[in-house]
């Protein structure tokens, strides 16, 4: 098991955001998840610290529990999957529910759909793709035309990783940009037990910052990545000097990835 000692970043001003992934194919092992790794990167890049993120199935009332505590707690969530044209799409009604709003037909929704499909091929399936909860306003999908919707702090994109993808790239122009997040990683031939007694002290010296111990084993040799990430450049890097010389004390060959 990895030890992890995460403590909480005090700068105010650094924004949080949670990530919703709903979908029955998730859980049941049939699709892998694509779009959490790529979330997390972006939004890093941006300053904003990623704080959660949930699966749930399709099902409303643990959709709308799930929407309802994060949106509460993060400054912004962002969801993937069910704003399809099937039955089992059902992630606008479970938002307009959460919001307490009624399922509206976005007249740009339509428009957007009429111009990709022609009018004589949106069939009543396809329509459901302009249904959102009223008041939301639309995110872009340059992809596949079926934008998505922004609620409250509530961010809700598709499942498909290519389409995700393009929709969030529209997202992120539009959230309050963090501080720089930075992040070190010192990797060695150490196991994390023997050091972590005296890695929880330089852990205890910053409290401002995350520090990460991530054992591997490499051709038969147990190692660690031990991360290092925060806002304060400054103390990052005081924090991965310590960490790199306390490698190096138990002969763990230490390397800066």
């Amino acid at each position: 098991m990895s030890l992890k000692m995460v403590q909480t970043m005090s700068q105010s001003d650094t924004p949080t955001a949670a990530v919703l992934i709903i979908g029955n194919e998730i859980l049941s092992g049939r699709t892998p998840d694509a779009n959490l790794n790529a979330i997390a990167k972006k939004l890093v890049g941006i300053g904003i610290r990623l704080a959660e993120a949930r699966i749930v199935p399709d099902i409303e009332d643990e959709i709308v529990a799930a929407v309802n505590a994060l949106r509460a707690r993060y400054t912004y969530v962002l969801t993937t999957g069910g704003i399809g044209p099937t039955h089992d799409d059902i992630t606008a009604d479970s938002i307009g529910k959460a919001f307490g709003v009624a399922i509206v037909e976005h007249p740009d929704a339509r428009a957007r759909l009429e111009s990709h499909y022609t009018s004589a091929n949106l069939t009543a399936s396809r329509l459901r793709m302009a249904r959102m909860p009223e008041g939301a306003s639309l995110i872009d999908n340059p992809v596949s035309a079926a934008p998505g919707f922004r609620i409250g702090n509530v961010y809700v994109l598709a499942g498909v990783p290519n389409i995700m993808a393009a929709m969030l790239d529209n997202v992120v122009a539009t959230l309050k940009h963090g501080p720089t997040i930075h992040s070190v990683t010192v990797s060695g031939y150490v196991a994390e037990s023997v050091i972590a007694e005296e890695l929880g002290a330089i852990a205890a010296h910053h409290p401002d910052l995350d520090i990460g111990s991530y054992p591997w084993v490499k051709n038969a040799r147990y190692g660690t990545a031990l991360v290092t990430r925060g806002t304060d450049q400054a103390a990052v890097k005081e924090a991965a000097d310590q960490i790199f010389a306390l490698v190096a004390k138990h002969g763990g060959e230490p390397v800066i990835e």
